[in-house]
């Protein structure tokens, strides 16, 4: 494995979502001004972390078992076992991963926990979401995008408010990807608990976070052009391809699996 590593320093001062979210998963990478955060936020928030988490290593499993050996992951978070090249590795073993995230603490694990099958490559490059084209340009390095890769931004992008574009990022980065590939989504919803969106967003505020869960309608445009595999763009306890099936639980999470025509 090859990572990219600048000098960063950890802000310790500032809760990051990747951080939250490891509490949240039940990781010890997070500081007590990340816990602050975690800790306001609804009870619901752990399990709903947990249900997303599971989606991701169903859909990435039924990928890799479906012939997809390449894997672009941005927002990857803190290294939390399995990690999705564990999961495809375990299938795949001559599997590529690259991932990317814009949080320190994530850089300064990567070498340690992202390690590969001797068969496979995992690459790992500190860039932020907010930049395509220097994420695509890294993973050429090591992803052959004359073939198919498929693309994770799970719980990322509503992290990006409107005034962001999330869509018009989303749509540079699955350009990028030949056809044949797949676009990996999870996104934080309150369809299912309109009750707890206004104490979520403003805990979050409150850390300096900005949060922008959106609805069932909001959410499809990431998938505009795509070919949406079934179940289609559903609840993160509903998506599955193979038995057995996720526990019917009520989800924070809009996800979805999209094929590049």
């Amino acid at each position: 494995m090859t990572v990219d590593k600048p000098e960063l320093r950890i802000d310790t001062s500032k809760p990051h979502p990747a951080r939250v979210y490891d509490w949240l998963l039940g990781g010890k990478d997070n500081y007590p001004v990340d816990q602050q955060v975690a800790e306001r936020l609804p009870a619901e928030a752990r399990g709903n972390a947990a249900r997303n988490r599971a989606f991701m290593h169903r859909a990435s499993a039924w990928l890799a078992r479906n012939g997809v050996d390449q894997f672009l992951d941005i927002g990857t978070g803190i290294p939390t076992e399995p990690n999705l090249h564990q999961v495809v590795q375990g299938i795949t073993p001559s599997a590529r991963i690259v991932y990317a995230d814009n949080d320190p603490i994530v850089l300064r694990h990567a070498e340690a926990l992202l390690i590969s099958r001797p068969e496979g490559a995992t690459d790992y490059i500190h860039a932020d979401v907010r930049q395509p084209e220097a994420i695509v340009e890294h993973a050429r390095g090591l992803l052959d995008f004359d073939r198919p890769v498929a693309l994770s931004l799970i719980a990322l992008l509503h992290f990006l408010p409107d005034d962001e574009d999330p869509y018009a990022i989303t749509r540079m980065l699955v350009d990028a990807l030949p056809s044949g590939s797949f676009l990996v989504l999870s996104h934080g919803t309150a369809d299912q608990h309109p009750e707890l969106k206004d104490e979520t967003e403003a805990t979050y505020k409150k850390g300096a976070i900005p949060l922008r869960m959106r609805t069932r309608s909001e959410v499809e445009p990431f998938f505009e052009g795509l070919e949406l595999v079934e179940p289609g763009l559903v609840f993160a306890t509903e998506w599955y391809r193979e038995e057995p099936a996720p526990v019917q639980e009520r989800s924070g999470f809009y996800v979805g699996v999209g094929r590049v025509r």
